[in-house]
């Protein structure tokens, strides 16, 4: 196994220079968005809205850095929530087999923190009635209100490993503003995800009925908050490993 995972960076070296395989990626991806693709997938039977293969990244990235805290920008449906839910659940389980322990797995020191500016009546039922609810916090209102800000940062203060997710609005300015506001609750080592930068490699017309669109985007907003924000850097070697990903320049790792 360790010659497995050593191996890996000289493959992603190599598929970085292989246009055989990125062009035709872009292009699944630009195809695939059209045709709302993530639409298709749930976790646990909740609508996720994410690609496989940016659901395994964060498998990945989760079990990696062991979070105490994953807190999330953008709800919908709760499947993501769901998801990083069962990755701590799944934690718990191989903390207390490790030590020998049991355990209550309705209980757990680890959550999941969502925000969202609406979160729909039927969602929330179907979230409440969900076994992974126990791990699960939701606040309602926007994610760059002031006070919304002030209760996120207040929650995430007795928690010492924090991943951050940001998948609300997608215009430029508003997740600007979330990067502002909560890329500082990242843990050194940890990463703030921003996802659907896909949005600045689609076509011009592509989000006719959307206020965001390219130049107007997660992309941009990641390009500008970098420029003053040294303490991250972008991982290219997750989305060039996945190659079919919507968060190209999204995966920021704090390095300091």
């Amino acid at each position: 196994m360790s010659d497995f995972k050593s191996d890996i960076p000289k493959r992603i070296a190599e598929m970085r220079g292989n246009d055989a395989l990125t062009k035709p990626g872009l292009d699944f991806l630009r195809a695939s968005a059209v045709a709302e693709y993530s639409y298709n997938y749930h976790w646990m039977d909740r609508p996720i809205i994410q690609y496989p293969q940016d659901i395994v990244a964060m498998q990945e990235l989760i079990w990696e850095i062991k979070p105490d805290l994953i807190v999330e920008m953008g709800i919908a449906h709760g499947g993501s929530l769901i998801f990083s839910a069962s990755m701590l659940a799944m934690m718990d389980m191989v903390d207390a087999i490790e030590a020998g322990s049991t355990m209550d797995p309705a209980k757990s020191a680890r959550k999941v923190l969502g925000v969202d500016v609406d979160i729909r009546a039927h969602n929330r039922a179907a979230m409440d009635a969900h076994p992974m609810r126990s791990r699960i916090e939701m606040i309602e209102g926007s994610s760059i209100d002031d006070a919304i800000i002030q209760q996120v940062h207040d929650f995430a203060k007795d928690y010492n490993r924090i991943l951050v997710c940001l998948d609300s609005n997608h215009t430029h300015d508003h997740v600007r503003a979330e990067l502002e506001a909560y890329a500082p609750l990242t843990s050194v080592g940890s990463y703030c995800v921003v996802f659907d930068t896909l949005i600045e490699d689609m076509a011009e017309d592509a989000y006719p009925n959307r206020p965001w669109g390219k130049g107007d985007n997660p992309k941009t907003a990641v390009w500008d908050y970098l420029k003053t924000h040294p303490e991250f850097e972008i991982d290219k070697d997750i989305p060039d490993k996945l190659q079919i990903t919507v968060a190209h320049d999204g995966f920021l790792k704090r390095v300091s």
